[in-house]
């Protein structure tokens, strides 16, 4: 089988030849009709009509073939194409039609082949860009109009139909929803969602229609950025398949060498024709494309987008893993860990006239307490005359008292003195310490931390089993606060303090001990997400700039299916590197047997077909293989089926 030798890139791995699809589809029926023909026209001794039925099937593939040829030599693609060019014509030359017509067969039977390989393996990222919403159902004065989605703005309202993929970022305006995720993070379950509710562009409506308030424009929104993501992916072309390029170009050599070295030194030109009939590009430049790409839709398939076929060597490869604390081990929100309340103020109501004053205040830990209080049931009033003070809390009257929430200096500065700490509560562990004091006396220590997600220490211990031989958590928090996070968990090492600056360069320091992965989540992890040899971000609620940034974006919320990802991506590099060896090694031995005059051009044709028929094969396994999402199952990873 011969296949076309300008793939484009490792991505779409597939033919040359997009400007003509449907003659494709047509390129095996022609040389099947003729071989046929012909056949039966030597059964019937009509030797004549069996040679011209052979002979005219041949030059129909060849004339497509040679267009092909020509447009790649014309952008600068020299490609094992003109083997099969060479082959087919030069078995015309020789008066061996029945050869001819057999490679042609073969030519055009691996065209067929490679795209259903290439169509199954990126099926996932495929199906990716095929569901993009085109036209939204906006809710202008009370009627509906039909819009495109790119005329929608933040504070739109939109109604989601049963069915309809959701257009843009926003949140449920009005009704309860029922989305189907899968396609976004493989999550298998629909999710329940209440009025309020963020919700993700991309996911499918799959219960009662529901109003949406849009609150990011479409080319903003979440699907939108994962589409442009898997485009870029589709599009950038892998170390080994570069690798494939070369060696391909020097196997070309090889073969026009042994081919002439054959007819040389026996002079018989059928046995150089025998020689390029063998000759196969499929193990160079075909098994590497489709071992990756199957790979990709693989990782796709679990929430993991790979950008790439090289980020999925690179993934392969990595030793070392630099993790960022908030929001990726943690969950990058404050809760409260504990509290403690002076009398004559119980710690419900402590917080509760707490929590009523940060009403006014955006301040994340003010939001945190706010949440806490709710959570509790606890009755929250409205707040007067609130003063913030930036840096150190919040002042003003809930229910004709004085309420001051903050740190020890907003404290001092209205005279309010707390008694000394008696040690309890979680120290290092501690992200955050607010005192409240109520009417000049001291109500409550409040402390907040960031907790560790429940997945986390799992999944860094299914990345070390997976070959992570190294684990360093960086963090700009305090070292005691990362320090406590991280005691009982597989963690080597712990770079606490670190500005954007110095976290691009611990994750340069560990390139000593290997190639380094970095996984983060918020715009300051960008730098040192681009710096690494591969960069991870959270892209489920993560900063847009961390997702650009880097090489492999996690579509759920959780650290859970990165290691099976890397399991994906060293399965996927073994069997490229297999199937190319394996087939140059066979290939090579039925060239050599072929100059030796052990093998006729037809019957090298037959091998030449098997062993790419194998080739491809082997390749695609790595579609297949049991998921071990089941040593970790976490909301948002499909459990194996």
């Amino acid at each position: 089988m011969m296949t076309t030798a300008a793939l484009g890139s490792t991505e779409t791995a597939m033919p040359a030849a997009r400007w003509m699809p449907r003659l494709r589809g047509w390129l095996a029926v022609l040389p099947l009709a003729g071989l046929c023909a012909g056949l039966l026209a030597q059964a019937l001794a009509r030797a004549d009509i069996a040679a011209t039925a052979w002979t005219l099937a041949t030059l129909a593939v060849l004339a497509v073939l040679a267009s092909q040829v020509v447009t790649s030599l014309a952008k600068g693609d020299v490609g094992l194409d003109l083997v099969a060019l060479l082959s087919m014509g030069g078995a015309l030359a020789l008066s061996q039609p029945l050869a001819g017509a057999v490679i042609a067969l073969m030519y055009a039977g691996g065209q067929s082949l490679e795209a259903y390989a290439a169509g199954r393996a990126g099926r996932a990222m495929t199906a990716l860009i095929a569901r993009q919403p085109r036209m939204a159902l906006r809710e202008d004065g009370g009627a509906l109009t039909e819009v495109p989605i790119a005329a929608l703005l933040p504070g739109d309202r939109v109604l989601v139909r049963v069915g309809d993929v959701l257009p843009v970022d926003g949140r449920v305006a009005a009704g309860r929803a029922v989305l189907d995720r899968s396609s976004l993070t493989g999550e298998a379950l629909p999710v329940a969602v209440e009025t309020g509710d963020p919700v993700l562009s991309g996911s499918v409506n799959v219960g009662t229609a529901f109003t949406l308030l849009a609150e990011r424009p479409a080319a903003e929104s979440t699907y939108a950025g994962i589409v442009r993501l898997v485009e870029a992916a589709r599009t950038r072309k892998a170390p080994l398949a570069r690798m494939a390029d070369r060696y391909g170009l020097a196997f070309l050599g090889l073969t026009l060498l042994l081919a002439g070295g054959a007819w040389a030194a026996s002079g018989d030109p059928v046995r150089a024709l025998a020689v390029l009939v063998v000759a196969t590009p499929c193990p160079l430049i075909l098994a590497v494309p489709v071992a990756l790409v199957s790979g990709l839709s693989r990782a796709a398939a679990i929430g993991v987008l790979v950008k790439g076929g090289g980020a999925l060597e690179t993934l392969a490869k990595v030793r070392v893993l630099v993790v960022d604390k908030t929001g990726t081990l943690t969950h990058g929100t404050a809760r409260l860990a504990s509290a403690r309340a002076f009398a004559p103020f119980g710690e419900p109501e402590a917080l509760r006239l707490a929590a009523s004053l940060d009403q006014a205040s955006g301040h994340p830990i003010a939001r945190a307490l706010v949440e806490e209080a709710r959570r509790r049931g606890l009755a929250l009033s409205q707040p007067t005359k609130v003063i913030e003070h930036p840096g150190e809390g919040v002042s003003g009257w809930v229910e004709r008292r004085h309420v001051l929430v903050g740190g020890p200096r907003l404290m001092r500065m209205h005279d309010v003195r707390f008694p000394p700490a008696d040690g309890a509560g979680h120290a290092g562990a501690t992200t955050a310490t607010v005192l409240v004091a109520v009417d000049g006396m001291p109500a409550a220590v409040l402390e907040l931390a960031d907790p560790l997600r429940t997945d986390g220490g799992r999944a860094l211990s299914a990345l070390r089993a997976c070959g992570i031989e190294r684990v360093v958590l960086a963090t700009g928090d305090r070292r005691a606060v990362a320090e406590a996070l991280v005691a009982g968990l597989p963690v080597d090492a712990v770079a606490a303090d670190l500005d954007p600056a110095a976290k691009t360069g611990a994750v340069a320091a560990e390139r000593r001990n290997g190639p380094v992965m970095m996984v983060g989540d918020g715009v300051n992890d960008a730098p040192a997400l681009a710096s690494a040899d591969l960069g991870v971000a959270l892209g489920a609620r993560g900063a847009a700039a961390a997702a650009e940034a880097a090489d492999v974006v996690l579509l759920v919320d959780s650290l859970a299916p990165l290691p099976e990802a890397v399991r994906i991506a060293r399965r996927a590099r073994a069997i490229a590197l297999q199937s190319v060896w394996a087939g140059i090694g066979l290939s090579l031995a039925g060239m050599v047997a072929a100059a030796l005059g052990h093998l006729t051009p037809l019957q090298g044709a037959l091998l030449q077909e098997a062993i790419d028929v194998a080739v491809i094969l082997n390749a695609m396994r790595v579609l297949g293989g049991a998921r071990t999402a089941r040593e970790f199952p976490v909301p948002g990873v499909p459990k194996p089926t």
